[in-house]
């Protein structure tokens, strides 16, 4: 783990203003700054960065974080590689939860194998500009230099050790642990590519962490990857992620392929939205770091039935990363097209129509089920619920699994209920309304309020005279950061990263947003904020007034105890004196 210590260093140290500014051109607006959202299409800036809060709220599709969670979502990366890229881009070294930094060698050899890779790269692409048979292949293929230029294509010439013209030191520990040499068993080195096609494999960040290679000539393998390296995790990386990341944005679609040159292809005939896995089944890693950036994924494979069980597998593996308000679908092309072979026959139009079709993951998942158990026998229907449990299971979306529960009772003849009870599925009955509570949500809204403003107010709330509202679990929680925190929270950024993944969290974005509308006076904060309580402890003594009141009338005042009698008195002296 990092230290919250060390984010909320990071986090004063880092500026969302100028972060954001380097990807999105921002415009002043008041005391705010203001840009089109990046993280869905509109035509009115609905973005807005906040200079003196240090966060970023889209008042369109409801995007919200830190300078942390922008580069989560801007770029697909996880929130220990976020923290890393800033802490790069300030100079900072990351450290451990017990002060250890990072272990400088293996930091030392990433930086040696990305710079031995980006080596390598170049010259791949000085060798495809000097092959006209390489050349030749890409015309055929229908690639122009722009495409080339834009994945940064290369040619590995035919040979053993053509790569020693690069790197002198032929036997050098890296690269072997790159991936770009072979070793036999007799010790003889040579190269791992030879006579290919070399696409780069290039992370979030813009370094390449590996190759792809596709056989000019006749010859098999005729895709071959490089081989897991410290850099290169296949069912973490996707091809042409960071390459499809505007068109991403632009359609809220992210196509799936299974080669890179189909993506490439696809490119090449104006779907730019498309990525690819490298060699290994779609995982829940690939679904996950998508879904980040788009709200539908669309898997694209061939019509056979090796197609079908990649789709499946895709299916299987993307269920727990779904969420209600995000989409799959697949689309199967005929049995002698791929991607490739397809676009370039019937042309983007039609693609794009297979796009808009494509079948929802309902409708393939339940297709696939039928399929494998007959329904017109008891013994068929009971198999079809046996196959749904584990797929039901796996889904932490309550509105689609509801749909999914509905149409296997439809098919199975049983009851929603049965199948929900069969499946071990929560029941997805109407609750019963829960009864009204006494609240003052005015007044604990504004403490909310106020304390996201100055954090290191959150200390003085009196958690027992916080009446039970929605906020009050919020208060609580900000009062329990502040004061258990190591150094003074001096901003809402630097709490917002201690509140990622709680359950508060979501109420406290709300109220954050909420500052950005709102005129506020920070000079009159804390006598605001003394205001506020005053009236909370106005208003708790008036419900304690009032129950003890209530009991007196009752019982009379000999059924109050001691204390009960004492309070009462006090509280009618107090409501004497102000009167």
């Amino acid at each position: 783990m990092i230290p919250d210590s060390f984010i909320q260093d990071l986090l004063a140290r880092v500026d969302i203003v100028d972060l954001v500014d380097g990807y999105v051109p921002l415009k002043k607006a008041g005391a705010n700054y203001a840009a089109c959202c990046p993280f869905h299409n509109e035509k009115s800036p609905s973005f807005t960065v906040s200079p003196t809060k240090q966060f970023y709220h889209c008042f369109g599709c409801g995007a919200h974080g830190t300078a942390i969670s922008f580069v989560m979502e801007y770029q697909g990366l996880g929130f220990v590689d976020a923290v890393k890229d800033l802490a790069t881009r300030a100079g900072m070294q990351v450290p451990e939860s017990e002060g250890r930094s990072f272990n400088d060698e293996k930091q030392g050899q990433t930086r040696t194998l990305i710079e031995v890779m980006a080596r390598a790269a170049q010259y791949y692409k000085d060798q495809l500009k000097r092959s006209p048979k390489a050349i030749e292949y890409c015309k055929k293929r229908g690639l122009s230099g722009e495409i080339a230029a834009r994945y940064g294509m290369g040619y590995a010439p035919e040979g053993w050790q053509n790569l020693q013209e690069v790197f002198p030191n032929y036997n050098a520990d890296e690269l072997k642990a790159a991936g770009l040499v072979i070793e036999n068993e007799a010790g003889r080195r040579y190269d791992r590519f030879r006579d290919r096609l070399m696409i780069p494999i290039i992370n979030p960040k813009g370094d390449i962490i590996a190759f792809g290679g596709r056989i000019i000539d006749q010859g098999e393998p005729k895709y071959l990857n490089s081989p897991e390296t410290p850099l290169f995790e296949k069912g973490r990386e996707l091809f042409g992620l960071p390459q499809a990341r505007q068109a991403l944005r632009e359609t809220d679609t992210a196509i799936v392929t299974e080669g890179y040159m189909d993506v490439i292809a696809l490119a090449q005939n104006g779907v730019g939205n498309a990525v690819a896995t490298l060699g290994t089944a779609t995982t829940a890693t690939h679904v996950t770091k998508l879904l980040r950036q788009v709200d539908r994924v669309v898997f694209c494979f061939d019509g056979d039935n090796a197609g079908r069980k990649a789709a499946w597998r895709a299916l299987e593996n993307s269920l727990e990363a779904l969420a209600d308000n995000k989409r799959l679908a697949f689309i199967f092309l005929p049995q002698e097209h791929d991607p490739d072979s397809y676009i370039r026959e019937f042309g983007k139009e039609q693609f794009d129509r297979q796009v808009t079709q494509a079948m929802p993951l309902s409708d393939f998942l339940l297709r696939e089920l039928a399929q494998r158990c007959d329904l017109t026998s008891s013994e068929g229907k009971a198999q079809l619920i046996y196959e749904a449990k584990p797929l039901l299971l796996k889904l932490p979306t309550p509105l689609l699994r509801l749909q999914l529960v509905k149409r296997l009772a439809e098919a199975s003849g049983f009851v929603q209920s049965e199948v929900e009870r069969l499946c071990e599925l929560k029941s997805y009955a109407p609750a019963a309304p829960p009864k009204a509570k006494r609240t003052a949500p005015s007044l604990t809204r504004n403490l909310l309020r106020i304390v996201l403003h100055k954090p290191k107010l959150a200390a003085q709330l009196p958690i027992d005279l916080l009446p039970d509202t929605p906020e009050r679990p919020a208060l609580i929680r900000l009062h329990d950061l502040v004061v258990g925190a190591s150094q003074e929270a001096s901003s809402y950024a630097a709490l917002r990263e201690q509140l990622r993944g709680l359950p508060e969290e979501g109420i406290i974005e709300n109220a954050a947003s909420e500052l950005l509308a709102l005129p506020f006076d920070e000079e009159g904060a804390e006598a605001e904020f003394r205001d506020t309580l005053e009236k909370l402890q106005e208003g708790g003594q008036k419900r304690a007034f009032a129950e003890l009141q209530a009991k007196a009338q009752q019982f009379g005042v000999a059924g109050l105890s001691a204390a009960e009698k004492q309070a009462y008195i006090q509280l009618l002296t107090n409501r004497g004196n102000r009167s």
